[in-house]
């Protein structure tokens, strides 16, 4: 083709049929869905570059319940609310699914050629972060980039100018990488040299024959698709390594002070007044459009909910949404852990509360056993990616952890079953978890230690006292808040 982003691999597939290259293609899709594998294919390239040929001859053997295709349009009013990658977070394949991306994450990245280096690397960066974190969750990745030289993609434009489908098909992007084809190029280039990582490589497809570059992608597909089930066959037949190199020492729980109290007459004084704060800061949060996301975390009966009731005692409802994280339904077991948590994130101007959060990853599931030691101890990073993909969008970002000691949870426990109304709030599970009480704390302290980022630190709160811990979250959040909304304020 000669241009900047040729590639020099000559094409190996185009000695066979359309068709039979589909057939076996649909029979290794049928292979990953009896083996939940999950297979993500990014369909990416130049405009009018052939992405709904290729695609359309991709899905023509696939099981029609099994694959699903992504478009991603040039619409970005309701996509700007959230963090950059949320939205392909929300549509992560499902296991032993299928999901096509239609242009993808690198089209919002692809579209703008003036955007500053620093902005392509931050984009890239959270990128690379759901690819790694998915690929380490044994799904399949299949990235193919469609390039045009420029006169094919003038002659395409021009067909499709004087065609019906021409509203469909065309729009002003088209006709400015015509207009600005180098520049164009060589910001695709940039990004492509970039975002190539060794776990999801690119594969450059020449395009200005469009029955040759399906045949590619059908072949290039069927290859990787066989060694990517390889791979994750090997990876579940391996045994799991129970050694970590990550060494912890630390008793950061152990040397709370929990006798801080406060006495009735002091909390009176101060909830009301703090409570009118909160509920001015929320709202001023929601008039410059800033999201919030706050995370509870802690010891059961450490006092979290009754923490967060009194938090937002005076806060609009309309403004915040509070989500009791319990175990995972059928549906978010069947796709990667945090795929739950993106589709919860709260849009620009209001608040999303977890009571319990991603953290049960590296808590609750390192315990009691459900996740393996390889997947736990992972979580770390891809839950620290996630949370500076928040913070990096704007949004505040604040964790609490309420903690209590072992003889002040067995008082409430008891006290819960004894009060008719409270009976709901204890099971059989809290007992139980009672019992691996020095298992969670490490737990607990190893995940303070090692999630503790300057952009998303833990506060933790004393809880014994649970006025006193309710008046601390209060104090702590509008701390954060006035200083949130300084630094912003600052950065313009």
């Amino acid at each position: 083709m000669g241009n900047l982003i040729s590639v020099d691999r000559k094409m190996k597939f185009q000695n066979f049929k359309r068709s039979e290259l589909a057939e076996r293609l649909g029979r290794l899709a049928r292979i990953c869905n009896d083996l939940d594998i999950p297979i993500l294919i990014i369909v990416d390239g130049w405009e009018s570059s052939g992405r709904g040929y290729v695609i359309k001859d991709l899905c023509r053997e696939f099981a029609a319940k099994n694959f699903d295709v992504e478009v991603f349009d040039k619409d970005e009013s309701f996509d700007d609310l959230y963090p950059f990658i949320r939205k392909f977070w929300v549509n992560v394949p499902e296991k032993g699914k299928i999901k096509i991306f239609d242009r993808s994450f690198y089209y919002k990245i692809f579209e703008k050629k003036n955007l500053s280096d620093k902005e392509i690397q931050k984009r890239i960066d959270s990128i690379k972060s759901i690819e790694k974190a998915l690929f380490d969750d044994q799904t399949i990745i299949l990235k193919f980039f469609l390039n045009i030289d420029k006169k094919e993609q003038k002659k395409r434009i021009e067909k499709l100018e004087d065609s019906i489908k021409e509203d469909f098909y065309i729009d002003g992007l088209d006709v400015d990488q015509v207009k600005n084809y180098k520049d164009y190029e060589k910001h695709f280039k940039k990004t492509l040299v970039a975002s190539d990582f060794s776990y999801s490589r690119w594969e450059i497809i020449d395009s200005n024959d469009r029955k040759a570059a399906s045949k590619e992608v059908l072949g290039l597909a069927l290859d990787k698709i066989s060694q990517g089930i390889e791979r994750v066959v090997r990876q579940r037949e391996e045994n799991e390594n129970e050694k970590r190199d990550y060494i912890s020492s630390s008793n950061i729980l152990q040397n709370i002070d929990l006798s801080k109290s406060i006495s009735d007459d002091e909390y009176k004084e101060k909830k009301d007044k703090l409570q009118d704060e909160v509920a001015k800061l929320m709202y001023k949060f929601y008039q410059k459009g800033i999201s919030q996301v706050l995370v509870f975390e802690g010891v059961d009966a450490a006092g979290k909910d009754g923490a967060i009731e009194r938090l937002i005692k005076k806060v609009d409802p309309r403004l915040y949404s509070v989500h009791g994280i319990s175990a995972p339904s059928k549906e978010e077991l069947s796709r990667n852990y945090l795929w739950r948590f993106f589709t919860k994130l709260p849009r620009d101007g209001y608040v999303g509360i977890f009571s319990r959060s991603w953290y049960g990853r590296v808590m609750v599931e390192r315990v009691e056993g459900f996740a393996k030691t390889n997947e736990w101890d992972r979580a770390y990073g891809e839950m620290l990616d996630m949370e500076k993909q928040i913070y990096d969008h704007g949004s505040l970002l604040l964790k609490f952890f309420v903690t209590i000691d072992k003889d002040e949870q067995l008082k409430r426990f008891k006290d819960r079953q004894r009060e008719p109304d409270k009976q709901y709030k204890i099971t059989d599970e809290d007992w139980r978890n009672r019992d691996k009480w020095d298992d969670y704390i490490e737990a607990m302290n190893e995940m303070l230690e090692r999630t503790n980022a300057s952009y998303a630190p833990w506060i933790i709160v004393e809880g014994n006292c649970k006025k006193y811990a309710r008046i601390k979250v209060m104090e702590e959040y509008i701390k954060a808040a006035k200083n949130h909304l300084k630094k912003l304020e600052n950065k313009k």
